[in-house]
């Protein structure tokens, strides 16, 4: 089995031909410029040695080691077998809430880069698990379908912000219902959703998806970052609070913890509703429910040991420049007796 890792250096595949084409147009302008000026005999006669078939085998090895290098740029990698292994883990899907309100500073830094601080410690912890990212306000979009690649969990996890999304507002159903169809109902795993938010709610149809959610085996642990008293939400310019954000009448807004919301939809799906303020106490928290959540048993084969190749190339490439360098104009005697182009009778 093979691989070609970089195809897009195929299209430098171009420049031999290209190499190729100019070398027999030269050709040609050389040839009929010399008619002009000498005929073929009086050339052979004051140059008896120069060979006419060493030029073409000069183009062909340059074109062809430079057809082995752009080989060895695509990088041919060579797997040497097949190997199965089983994997046993759980579907989670965390959704993330970017609302303006998330903004808020009652938890440090702020309840957003709080919660991402939640996520990526949870993310730290799981081994052979699946995971997906929703982001949501107004609207929730998809930041990240489930997967086992970690590291790539953590960059669009790091990259999220209250800006993202332009329709403000906290639609947690709408998130609720996006991360139902992240989980494959095909495959009977175990099924988690974790709500990162404050709980603010502006529809009111989170329970009722929330029971769509349960029937399909989906359960939703909740995790709340900021405070019950509230907080201001901060407007800051390069860093520095400029002013907090104000309603129509002028006041300046306090946002809220909602536990209420938040406990009322996790216990919807028999999962929990868990405080945020404490980041170890959350991982304990997940690591204990983990635990306690059913492993499926997953098999995948994949080709591996996959080897790279480029080096041979490369190798085979400077022997043929190698051999450019030797290859003179002039005729070797061997090549001289064989007379391809008939040069000795035209010579005499």
């Amino acid at each position: 089995m093979y691989l070609l890792e970089e195809k897009i250096w195929f299209w430098l595949m171009i420049l031999p031909i290209l190499v190729a084409i100019l070398f027999f147009i030269n050709e040609i302008w050389k040839s009929s410029t010399q008619q002009g000026f000498i005929t073929q005999s009086s050339l052979l006669k004051l140059s008896p040695d120069r060979s006419r078939f060493k030029p073409y085998l000069k183009m062909f090895v340059s074109v062809l080691s430079l057809i082995v290098l752009i080989f060895s740029m695509v990088n041919l990698q060579i797997g040497s077998k097949i190997e199965s292994y089983k994997r046993f883990g759980v579907d989670i899907v965390f959704a993330i809430d970017v609302s303006r309100s998330m903004l808020a500073e009652d938890v440090a830094p702020n309840r957003l880069e709080k919660s991402k601080q939640i996520v990526n410690q949870i993310i730290n912890e799981l081994t052979t698990d699946r995971v997906g990212i929703v982001a949501y306000a107004g609207k929730a979009f998809p930041q990240l379908p489930i997967t086992t690649d970690y590291s790539s969990a953590k960059m669009f996890l790091s990259n999220m912000n209250t800006d993202m999304i332009s329709s403000q507002g906290t639609a947690i159903d709408e998130a609720i219902q996006l991360s139902t169809t992240y989980f494959d109902e095909d495959i009977n795993t175990s099924k988690l959703l974790i709500i990162i938010s404050d709980g603010e709610d502006h529809n009111n149809s989170s329970l009722d998806i929330a029971k769509m959610a349960a029937q399909k085996g989906i359960k939703i642990y909740t995790i709340g970052v900021g405070k019950e008293k509230g907080s201001p939400i901060p407007m800051k310019k390069n860093g520095i609070t400029q002013n907090y954000k104000r309603d129509n009448n002028n006041e300046v807004v306090i946002t809220k913890l909602n536990k209420k919301v938040l406990t009322e939809i996790a216990e919807i799906t028999q999962g929990v509703f868990i405080i945020g303020e404490n980041t170890s106490f959350v991982i304990n928290e997940i690591d204990k429910i983990l635990l306690d959540t059913e492993k499926t048993e997953f098999e995948s084969t994949q080709f591996s040991d996959f080897e790279d190749q480029f080096q041979l190339f490369v190798f085979i490439a400077l022997i043929f420049l190698f051999l450019d360098v030797f290859l003179f104009d002039s005729r070797t005697s061997w090549i001289k007796k064989l007379n391809l182009f008939n040069d000795n009778n035209a010579a005499n």
